[in-house]
């Protein structure tokens, strides 16, 4: 049997931008991504502290060490500048595998989105 676990978490980052002009994705910090083992293009979910919203997306890459947390295209209608957030990705893997699986989580400051 197979069951989805997560794999890599930021938790609660801060929204520091919104483009509804673009064509899509949430745009992370490199240093984040590194950290929390996210890649571009890898599949996530968003959950918004602050409004309760939940939706998915995928990543692009942020200038390293810029604190960036942009959400692209029509994900941005569901955040504003200074939200908090939580982004999640998933794994799938054996049943066996999961119960000793560690994932990546990150816990940034939330006030500049840093690793210190």
């Amino acid at each position: 049997m197979q069951i989805q676990v997560v794999k890599s978490k930021i938790h609660r980052v801060k929204v520091t931008g919104a483009d509804l002009n673009y064509i899509g994705s949430i745009t992370i910090d490199e240093a984040l991504m590194d950290a929390s083992n996210l890649i571009e293009g890898e599949k996530v979910s968003i959950v918004n502290v602050n409004n309760g919203e939940r939706f998915e997306t995928y990543v692009i890459k942020g200038l390293k060490n810029s604190g960036e947390i942009t959400l692209n295209g029509p994900a941005a209608r569901k955040v504003h500048k200074g939200d908090i957030i939580i982004i999640m990705s998933y794994a799938i893997m054996d049943f066996e595998e999961a119960k000793t699986f560690k994932p990546w989580l990150v816990f940034p400051n939330e006030n500049d989105n840093s690793l210190t």
